[in-house]
């Protein structure tokens, strides 16, 4: 088990994608001050370096200890290692004191959270009466209508060995619950929707697949979701030997809001 989360912890570093600047800098224009972030779920760290371009300081946190080993390392950077729940005190200790975080981040991972505990703790320390939480998801990703074909196909066949909460996912946060109001300028609170590309191989693409938790699961119950015919498939959509380079396409959707009065 242990193996299979720092394998999973490795491909995610490696196939993940990192997210548009100009996503960072929409949520950054609606927080009047830049001193403190804290990026919930940061994994490998990909929204965290982003944010330490534009703020300050920033808090990085997560449950997993096998992703944040593979988080670069920024001066402005502080990971921490917390548990699935947090206490107030240890929260005040190990993040930040109440009313001075100005933005919460969480990139990929707000479907994990217990969201009535989380969004009260995001209360106590978002800085009254702009601090803004922001969430965004991705789902499948885009190449052609070929690899996106069989794609689709896999990702029907991995349907068994999501966690429930992948819906929230599918649906584009579309139906989460989020109890913020609109931001400066905005009538709404999203979704907002962007596109992050990335060049990947086909190694890398199938890499990307393996850092699924669906396959994950699926390996622990003996299930192997690229199989001998799926790999061929996804190589002959592919074209030639794999080595090829393509522009891989992720769709992403944000909620954004700032505390209520």
């Amino acid at each position: 088990m242990a193996e299979l989360f720092r394998k999973q912890a490795k491909n995610y570093a490696e196939a993940r994608p990192n997210y548009p600047q100009e996503l960072f800098q929409f949520i950054a224009s609606k927080t009047p001050n830049h001193d403190l972030a804290w990026d919930v779920g940061t994994g490998s760290g990909q929204a965290a370096v982003s944010l330490a371009k534009i703020y300050n300081n920033v808090v990085a946190t997560d449950t997993s200890r096998e992703q944040l080993a593979f988080a670069p390392k920024l001066p402005n950077i502080r990971y921490v290692h917390t548990p699935a729940t947090v206490s107030v005190p240890d929260l005040q200790r190990d993040v930040a004191a109440p009313s001075t975080v100005d933005l919460i981040t969480v990139a990929q991972a707000i479907h994990w959270f217990h969201l009535p505990t989380f969004y009260a703790q995001a209360r106590r320390l978002l800085r009254g009466p702009h601090g803004v939480l922001a969430a965004w998801c991705y789902n499948l990703p885009r190449v052609d209508p070929a690899v996106d074909s069989v794609l689709s196909r896999l990702y029907a066949e991995s349907r068994p060995f999501w966690a429930p909460q992948r819906r929230t996912v599918d649906d584009e946060l579309r139906s989460i619950d989020f109890p913020f109001d609109p931001v400066e300028g905005e009538g709404h609170t999203g979704p907002f929707e962007c596109t992050e590309e990335k060049e990947m191989d086909l190694e890398m693409y199938l890499t990307y697949i393996r850092s699924w938790s669906a396959y994950q699961t699926a390996r622990e119950k003996g299930v192997e979701l690229l199989s001998d015919g799926l790999a061929s498939d996804l190589e002959k959509a592919w074209g030639g030997d794999g080595k090829a380079v393509k522009v891989v396409r992720y769709p992403i959707f944000l909620k954004i809001g700032k505390m209520r009065a």
